[in-house]
């Protein structure tokens, strides 16, 4: 891939990049995306228990209209990237820095206010499937990554990631394939912490999602696992009110931004190192 090509494509200028090497990984800055499975989830959550978890008190949870937060789940199957194929888990909770209300209330109109200061996703477990992609996150972002297993279906009816870690249960994800097309190129804003220091990083995306607020066949099983718990901790919703996936999609992802220093701690779920199963399967029917 030539990410200079073409003059004003989305990787242009991308390349050269700048090197970085944390533990086992070696890369070039900003990591590009260019072909991925991605679907996600949206629970409600509870508001005080969401807070109190949160690195810093300029941080505030996003609210739905009934004054619940919000806890999404999603997965990613990362088909091409330039660190190499491998899947990825988030769980994140949309906040506001140096602001308490978005300027319409709930969490539906801030998919189209991204951009919106202050808006973004505080990321609180991010397991992946890959030693080198967690090395690069931690290292570059503090993100809370550790190594875990798992299993995509991506089928004609629904997208589908079970997640463990050796024996141990975490979560099943499934989201139907249904809901209206939206055009999304605007870019993804996550919040971290490494060293005590609050780190914002905006992630360009360029793509198409489809959206739902009918769920009927969506849904997320949690196992036994500590992350499992730490998410129900947060009295998530039994059922998701929206789901989403996106049907293409490219990211760039650069380094971030420290805005606020001596904030509290917000490592997460560490693992161990070890070799984890990353599976794609296409077809429940064993073709």
């Amino acid at each position: 891939m030539n990410a200079t090509a073409g003059g004003h494509g989305f990787f242009s200028g991308t390349r050269p990049g700048a090197k970085a090497k944390y533990g086992k990984a070696s890369f070039e800055l900003p990591i590009l995306y260019l072909r991925d499975d991605f679907f996600t989830l949206y629970f409600t959550a509870d508001v005080k228990k969401v807070r109190s978890i949160l690195p810093s008190d300029r941080m505030h949870p996003v609210t739905m209209p009934n004054g619940r937060a919000i806890a999404v789940i999603g997965a990613y199957n990362y088909i091409d990237t330039t660190i190499g194929p491998y899947g990825e888990v988030p769980v994140a909770i949309p906040v506001l820095y140096d602001r308490k209300h978005l300027p319409l209330a709930g969490f539906v109109p801030a998919l189209r206010q991204a951009d919106y200061p202050g808006f973004g996703v505080l990321v609180m477990h991010l397991p992946v499937t890959k030693i080198e992609a967690r090395d690069a996150g931690r290292g570059e972002w503090g993100y809370t990554k550790f190594i875990a297993d798992m299993a995509f279906d991506i089928t004609p009816e629904y997208l589908q990631c079970s997640l463990s870690e050796g024996d141990v249960h975490i979560l099943d994800l499934r989201v139907m394939r249904r809901g209206f097309h939206v055009r999304d190129d605007r870019p993804l804003v996550t919040f971290s912490v490494k060293d005590g220091k609050l780190i914002r990083t905006v992630i360009a995306q360029k793509g198409v999602m489809r959206v739902s607020l009918a769920t009927k066949g969506s849904f997320v099983k949690f196992g036994t696992h500590a992350m499992a718990r730490s998410i129900q901790a947060l009295d998530i919703s039994d059922r998701p009110f929206m789901a989403s996936f996106y049907t293409e999609r490219a990211a760039i992802l650069p380094s971030g931004t420290v805005i606020e220093e001596n904030v509290r701690p917000f490592e997460g779920y560490h693992g161990k190192d070890r070799k984890a199963k990353h599976v794609t399967r296409y077809t429940p029917f064993g073709v």
